[in-house]
C-alpha cells in the first residue's frame, strides 16, 4: 500500500508543478475558453489542463516501472504501455478540441479509433456474466470495450461544468475502485495490480489539478483532461476483468468477480446519469446529442440557490455515497450498509434542497399571511340573518 501512496504522491506532485507552465502555454497558443451563454465562469480562462495531467500520469508510470514491487507489471506484458499510449492519444485529441473546437462527429470518431486501438492492444473484457461465465468472442470483446471507454469519456466530459467537479468525482471513484482492485489483487500470489496502479496515479493527478482548479479556477482541464480521466478509470476496470479466468472462478465469488463491469458505471453514476438525461432531453427537442445547454445537474444546483463551491461539494457527496456504497455491499452485511446509505442520503437530500426551501420560505410566509388576512376579513364581515319559518309565523 505504501508503494501505491508513493505513486499517487508522485503523480500529484508532478501535475501540480507543471500546471503553471501548461497555463502559460495555453495562453500562448490561444487555448482560452471564451465566456459562452451556458458557462458559469465570468472571465476567459485557459483550458488544456489535461496536458499537465497527462505529464503527471506519465511521470508516475515511469517511476512505477523502476520500483521492484511493480516493475513486473511492465515486464510481464505490454498492457501498461498500451494504456499509456492510449492516454497520450486521447489527450492529444482533447488538446485539438481545446484549440479548434472539433466537430462532435469527428471527435467521436477519434475516440472510437483510439478505443479500438487500446482494445486491440490487449485491454479487453474477456468474459461476460450472461447467466453463466461465458467467454466472449474477440470481436464482441473489442466492441464492448470500445463502447465502455467512449461512454465513460463522454460522461466525464458532460459533467465537467463547475470548477473542481469532474476532477473530484473521478478522484472519488478512483479511490473506491483502487480499494476494490487492491483487495482483489491480494487473493493472488502477486499483490501488484495494474488496475490499482492506474487508479492511484489517476487520483494523484486529480488532486494535483484540483489545487489549480478549485473555484475560482486558474485553469480548466478542457476536453483534454475530461477525456483522459474517463479513459483511465475505464481502462483500470477493464484490466481487472481481463485478468480473470472464467474457468477458475467459483460461483461463491460471482458478484465480486464481475463487479469490475458494473463498478465503473456506479462510481461514475452522476456523470453517466447526467449524460443520459442530456441525450434524451436534446433528442426529444430534435437537437444533436452534443448540443450544449444549461440543463445539466450542476446548472440545476446553481439555479436552486447553491454557490459553485457548495454545489460541487454536495455533488461530491452524492458521488461518494454511490461509489463507496456499491463497494461496501461486497464486504459488509447488507442491512448495515443500507441503513448507513439511507442516513447519508437523507442528509444529502436536505443539503441539496435547503437553499431552495430557504428561498421559498419568505414566499410561503407571505402567502400564509395573506390567506390569514383574507380569513379574518371574511369572519368580520356581517352576515344577513335569514328568518326561519317559525319566525315568519310569529310575524304573521
Amino acid at each position: 500500500m505504501r508503494v501505491y501512496l508513493f505513486i499517487a504522491a508522485i503523480a500529484g506532485g508532478a501535475t501540480w508543478l507543471v500546471m503553471p507552465m501548461v497555463r502559460h502555454l495555453a495562453i500562448r497558443v490561444g487555448a482560452v475558453g471564451v465566456v459562452r451563454a451556458r458557462d458559469v465562469h465570468k472571465v476567459p480562462t485557459p483550458r488544456m489542463g489535461g496536458l499537465g495531467m497527462l505529464i503527471g500520469f506519465a511521470v508516475a508510470m515511469c517511476f512505477a516501472s523502476r520500483i521492484p514491487f511493480i516493475t513486473g507489471l511492465f515486464q510481464s506484458g505490454h498492457q501498461a504501455w498500451v494504456i499509456l499510449a492510449g492516454a497520450v492519444a486521447i489527450c492529444l485529441l482533447g488538446i485539438a478540441d481545446d484549440l479548434w473546437d472539433l466537430d462532435w462527429m469527428l471527435k467521436l470518431a477519434g475516440q472510437l479509433l483510439i478505443s479500438v486501438f487500446v482494445s486491440w492492444g490487449g485491454i479487453q473484457i474477456i468474459s461476460l456474466p450472461l447467466g453463466s461465465l461465458v467467454a466472449a468472442s474477440p470481436s464482441l470483446s473489442m466492441a464492448i470495450t470500445a463502447f465502455l471507454i467512449v461512454a465513460s469519456i463522454n460522461a466525464v466530459n458532460f459533467v465537467d461544468g463547475l470548477d473542481g467537479l469532474a476532477a473530484g468525482i473521478v478522484a472519488i471513484g478512483g479511490i473506491a475502485f483502487a480499494i476494490y482492485s487492491y483487495i482483489i489483487a491480494r487473493i493472488s500470489p502477486d499483490y501488484a495490480s495494474l488496475a490499482t496502479l492506474i487508479d492511484v496515479a489517476m487520483v494523484g493527478i486529480c488532486v494535483g489539478f484540483l489545487l489549480h482548479n478549485w473555484h475560482p479556477a486558474k485553469l480548466f482541464m478542457g476536453d483534454s483532461g475530461s477525456m483522459l480521466l474517463g479513459y483511465l478509470i475505464t481502462c483500470a476496470s477493464i484490466v481487472v476483468t481481463g485478468r480473470l479466468d472464467p474457468a477458475t472462478i467459483h460461483a461463491s465469488i460471482y458478484l465480486p468477480a464481475f463487479m469490475p463491469i458494473l463498478l465503473p458505471i456506479l462510481v461514475l453514476f452522476l456523470p453517466v446519469l447526467d449524460m443520459c438525461l442530456a441525450i434524451v432531453r436534446r433528442l426529444s427537442h430534435g437537437q444533436s446529442p452534443m448540443h450544449p445547454d444549461r440543463m445539466h445537474l450542476h446548472h440545476r444546483m446553481l439555479r436552486i440557490g447553491h454557490t459553485v463551491r457548495s454545489a460541487v461539494l454536495i455533488l461530491w457527496g452524492w458521488a461518494a455515497l454511490i461509489a463507496f456504497g456499491s463497494l461496501f455491499i461486497l464486504f459488509f452485511p447488507l442491512r448495515y450498509v443500507l441503513i448507513g446509505l439511507a442516513l447519508a442520503a437523507i442528509l444529502l437530500t436536505f443539503a441539496t434542497l435547503y437553499p431552495y426551501y430557504r428561498r421559498r420560505l419568505p414566499e410561503i410566509r407571505r402567502e400564509n399571511a395573506l390567506l390569514a388576512a383574507q380569513g379574518s376579513q371574511h369572519a368580520a364581515r356581517p352576515h344577513r340573518h335569514r328568518k326561519s319559518r317559525h319566525d315568519k309565523d310569529e310575524d304573521n
